[in-house]
C-alpha cells in the first residue's frame, strides 16, 4: 500500500492533468473554427479579430463556467453522501438546488430587476432562493437543540424539494409561452454564460465553502462509520456536521445559479471517483472536484458540438450519460 502522500500526489497530478487537458482544448473547439495563433495574434486589434472574440467572449467564461460548477456540483455530493451516510445523496436532496431553481423562475416569470453591484438578476435570485432553503431546512433539523439530526434533515429535504417543485410548476403555469420557454431551458441545466461578470460573482461564496471543504476529509471519513465511531476518535461531531452543510450548500448554490440545476455530477463522480481511488476521503474529494470540472466541460463540449448548429442543454448531456452510468454501478453492486 502506498503512503497517502505519494497517493494523493499520484491522484491530484493526474486529474490535475485531465482538467488543464480539458481548459486547453475545449474553448478551441466548436461550430465556429478558430485559430489560436489568431486569438493571441496582437497585430490585429481585438475589435476585428473574430478569433479572440468567440475564444475570449463566448467560449472561454462557458468553460470556466462549467469548471466551477462541475467541482461545486461533485464536491457537493461527496460531501452529502458522508454527511447523510446516504450512498444516493446527492446537492438536489437537501432542498437547494429546488430553492435556487425557484428564485430564478421568479425573476423570469415577474420581470424582477434585482440586479447588483453588476451581477445579472437570474443568478442573484438563484443564489438567494439556495440560502432560503438551506435557512429553513437547517432549522427543521436543529429545532430540537439536540444537535443536528440526519434523519430530519434528509425528511426535510425531501419535503422542501417537493413544495419548491410545486411552486416552480405554479409559476410556469402563470408564465407566458416566452418566459415558459426561458424557464423550462434553464432548469434543463445550461450554461449559457456570456461574460466573466456570473463567475466573478460567485467566487467570493465558491472561496468559502472550498476553504470549508478542505477542513473535512478526516472528520468525513469518521462520519461515514457513524456519529458514535467519530466522536470516540476525537472528532467534534456537531461542528463537523454544520460545516459540512454549509459548505456543501454553499457551492450547490453558487453551482446552480451560474448553470442551472444540472443533474447528476453530484451522484455519479463521486461513485466513479471512489472506483479509482478508494474511499478516502483525503483523495476523494479533490479527486473529485478536478474530476467532475473536467467531467462538466467535456459534457458542455458536446452538448455545443453534436448536434450544431443546434445547442442542447448540458443537463440533458448529463443526465443522459448519468443514468445509465448510474445503473450500471446499482447491477455491479448487486452483484
Amino acid at each position: 500500500m502506498q503512503p497517502i502522500r505519494t497517493r494523493l500526489i499520484v491522484t491530484l497530478t493526474t486529474f490535475g492533468l485531465l482538467l488543464v487537458a480539458a481548459l486547453a482544448v475545449a474553448p478551441l473547439l466548436g461550430s465556429t473554427p478558430i485559430s489560436l495563433a489568431r486569438v493571441f495574434d496582437r497585430t490585429v486589434p481585438f475589435a476585428d479579430n473574430t478569433d479572440a472574440q468567440i475564444f475570449f467572449i463566448a467560449r472561454l467564461p462557458r468553460v470556466l463556467a462549467a469548471a466551477l460548477v462541475g467541482a461545486s456540483l461533485a464536491a457537493a455530493g461527496v460531501v452529502f453522501q458522508a454527511l447523510l451516510r446516504n450512498p444516493l445523496a446527492t446537492p438536489d436532496t437537501l432542498g437547494v438546488s429546488s430553492g435556487a431553481a425557484l428564485g430564478a423562475m421568479l425573476v423570469i416569470t415577474f420581470h424582477f430587476n434585482l440586479a447588483f453591484a453588476g451581477v445579472p438578476p437570474i443568478p442573484l435570485a438563484s443564489f438567494a432562493g439556495s440560502l432560503g432553503a438551506l435557512g429553513i431546512v437547517y432549522g427543521l433539523a436543529t429545532a430540537r437543540r439536540r444537535g443536528l439530526s440526519t434523519t430530519v434533515l434528509l425528511l426535510g429535504g425531501v419535503t422542501m424539494t417537493s413544495f419548491f417543485s410545486a411552486l416552480i410548476l405554479f409559476t410556469q403555469y402563470l408564465a407566458d409561452f416566452t418566459d415558459t420557454f426561458r424557464t423550462v431551458r434553464w432548469l434543463m441545466g445550461a450554461l449559457d454564460v456570456g461574460s466573466y461578470t456570473p463567475i466573478l460573482a460567485v467566487l467570493p461564496m465558491l472561496a468559502v465553502a472550498f476553504g470549508m471543504f478542505a477542513m473535512l476529509p478526516r472528520a468525513l471519513d469518521l462520519i461515514s462509520l457513524g456519529a458514535d465511531a467519530a466522536t470516540a476518535r476525537g472528532v467534534n461531531v456537531a461542528r463537523a456536521e454544520r460545516l459540512a452543510l454549509v459548505s456543501a450548500s454553499l457551492a450547490t448554490g453558487a453551482a446552480v445559479s451560474i448553470g442551472g440545476p444540472v443533474t447528476f455530477i453530484g451522484l455519479v463522480v463521486p461513485h466513479l471517483v471512489r472506483l479509482l481511488v478508494g474511499s478516502d476521503h483525503r483523495l476523494v474529494l479533490p479527486a473529485s472536484m478536478l474530476f467532475g470540472a473536467a467531467f462538466l466541460i467535456a459534457c458542455d463540449l458536446a452538448a455545443r458540438t453534436l448536434f450544431s448548429p443546434i445547442e442542447v442543454p448540458v443537463g440533458i448531456v448529463t443526465a443522459i450519460i448519468g443514468g445509465p452510468f448510474f445503473l450500471w454501478l446499482l447491477v455491479r453492486a448487486g452483484r
